[in-house]
């Protein structure tokens, strides 16, 4: 193991629950510890959802980049709050339809980060896949070490797939989108979902979670995740539960406590 990577796995710590590890597990993942797997137990004990909701959010991410990849002829990605690589990561669902495209990846957990460096490798000669090393409560360091990788004069798709319920403020909510979104061209898009308060029970595994040591996560109410995409226009279905969102099963899927969409920077 290089130094780098020492450190990094030093700084992990199995006895305190984290995000990135217990949504793993609900993935059916291995990424995950002990103290992880206890409170991803007991969230799906009063919201069995969950897992399904975490099986959707990456239903989600493939329709989404393969829509932005393809039909709206995105080839840059910045992907904001990355958690432990899983199937169909943003970088093979767009290098599969644009073998050219560029990927950053940011996430702040040294595990995911010990695990980008091993796993988060291009899957084309001509593309370029990247990590950075940062937390998106810090968005002027992200747009710096990502325009080294990244071409700011060009389309650029921004990603926050199911982290911002990690901060509690709205406030705090908005200005990291802006900051970000302030940076990148028109004919760029957002990509975000997060949790709803859409019912008792994913309240309740809210509660639990929080109540196991993990980082609370906040729920949003319908009008407060779509007030996020002010400014932008968001592309049909619009704001859409994420399991539905650019299905063509009907309505069939099933329906998951978590709403997302995409929007254009005009």
């Amino acid at each position: 193991m290089s130094n780098d990577r020492a450190d990094l796995a030093a700084k992990i710590k199995p006895e305190i629950p984290h995000a990135a590890r217990i949504w793993n597990y609900w993935m059916g993942g291995k990424d995950n510890f002990e103290a992880d797997r206890a409170a991803g137990d007991a969230v799906a004990q009063v919201y069995p959802e969950i897992v399904t909701m975490a099986v959707q959010s990456r239903v989600f991410l493939t329709r989404a980049v393969r829509h932005l990849a393809g039909q709206a002829g995105i080839s840059q990605f910045l992907d904001i709050g990355t958690g432990l690589p899983t199937m169909q990561n943003t970088h093979e669902v767009a290098q599969s339809i644009n073998p050219a495209a560029r990927i950053v990846y940011v996430d702040n957990d040294p595990l995911v980060l010990v695990h980008a460096r091993a796993l988060l490798r291009n899957t084309t000669d001509e593309g370029v896949t990247a990590y950075v090393d940062g937390d998106y409560h810090e968005p002027e360091r992200i747009i710096a070490e990502a325009a080294k990788v990244l071409d700011f004069g060009q389309p650029i798709a921004v990603m926050f797939m199911g982290v911002l319920g990690y901060v509690e403020d709205l406030e705090v909510v908005r200005s990291i989108i802006g900051r970000v979104m302030d940076e990148v061209p028109a004919g760029s898009h957002m990509v975000l979902w997060d949790g709803t308060a859409t019912g008792e029970a994913v309240a309740e595994g809210s509660e639990k979670l929080a109540q196991s040591g993990a980082i609370p996560y906040y729920l949003r109410s319908l009008e407060e995740l779509g007030g996020f995409f002010a400014g932008l226009e968001l592309v049909e279905p619009g704001l859409a539960p994420i399991s539905r969102w650019g299905s063509d099963e009907g309505g069939q899927e099933p329906f998951i406590d978590a709403y997302g969409g995409v929007a254009r920077k005009p």
